[in-house]
């Protein structure tokens, strides 16, 4: 799994048993629902396995693979800790002033799976609002699958209203999902679902998680 910032999304494919190793600058709820637990837990054990970043050098791995290129130079890191417990981090030389810089090696997911308010059956897809890194991980990643809120008709793009963030050379498949990003917030269409988050947080196993999810849990 790799996120700049992740929550929920992680912290379940860690109570599910689904995550083997998480790249991330930052895993947690923030302040209002507090840390992370079964994340917190998994790596711990030792079921997961953390890849810690800072945000800005996955964003800087994500652009070297989108480059084409194996790492990327990055500022910030010369007395960090973050080299102590990642190899992912290593000193280069500037080639043309001599200067030790270090460097993230690129980061290439398999797949990527971004929620878009707006897309086609062909795979182009528009974002509305901030973007965040959901363009660079469409241009990192080996295949992107789409989910949407709307699919308009193929004209929609083509016609010249709106230009395509995502491609759809770029994508091996579209899903129509309707409330995709529940139980979090979509910009534009809705807000977090405060009640159904506060009710996954107090599941203990995978049991528990798919009780929740076959008996309705699921209600978004």
């Amino acid at each position: 799994v790799v996120k700049t910032a992740g929550a929920m999304d992680v912290d379940a494919l860690c109570l599910a048993g689904c995550a083997a190793s998480v790249d991330a600058g930052f895993i947690s709820y923030e302040s209002q629902y507090g840390l992370a637990q079964r994340y917190r837990r998994s790596v711990q054990s030792g079921l997961v396995r953390a890849n810690e970043h800072a945000c800005y050098t996955v964003i800087s791995a994500l652009r070297a693979a989108s480059y084409g290129i194996p790492f990327m130079p990055v500022r910030g890191l010369k007395v960090s800790d973050l080299r102590k417990v990642n190899d992912y981090f290593a000193d280069v030389t500037d080639p043309f002033t001599g200067e030790t810089l270090a460097a993230v090696r690129a980061i290439r997911p398999d797949f990527a799976v971004v929620h878009a308010q707006i897309a086609d059956s062909q795979g182009n897809a528009f974002f509305e609002g901030p973007k965040y890194e959901d363009v660079l991980l469409s241009r990192a990643s080996q295949k992107v699958i789409v989910t949407a809120e709307r699919i308009v008709g193929d004209g929609y793009f083509s016609g010249g209203g709106c230009k395509a963030d995502i491609p759809h050379f770029l994508t091996a498949a579209v899903v129509h999902m309707p409330r995709g990003a529940a139980p979090g917030a979509c910009f534009g269409y809705y807000e977090p679902d405060d009640a159904f988050i506060r009710a996954f947080l107090e599941l203990k196993d995978a049991e528990a998680l798919d009780r929740f999810l076959s008996e309705g849990g699921r209600r978004l």
